[in-house]
């Protein structure tokens, strides 16, 4: 019983910081362009360099 008594403040501690994680990442704009970066992988950049030379 004592360790429940120990985990149950822990877990919900770790789950404050993590909700307040989140809230930062999302007022910095970590979430702004999510198709952005998807897109971007398909993107040839070799084309790009070739055609500047």
């Amino acid at each position: 019983m004592t360790s429940i008594a120990l985990l149950i403040p822990i877990a919900l501690g770790m789950g404050l910081i993590g909700l307040c994680a989140f809230f930062w990442a999302l007022r910095r704009g970590q979430f702004v362009d999510l198709d952005g970066a998807a897109a971007r992988i398909l993107i040839d950049e070799t084309d790009e360099r070739d055609d500047r030379s």
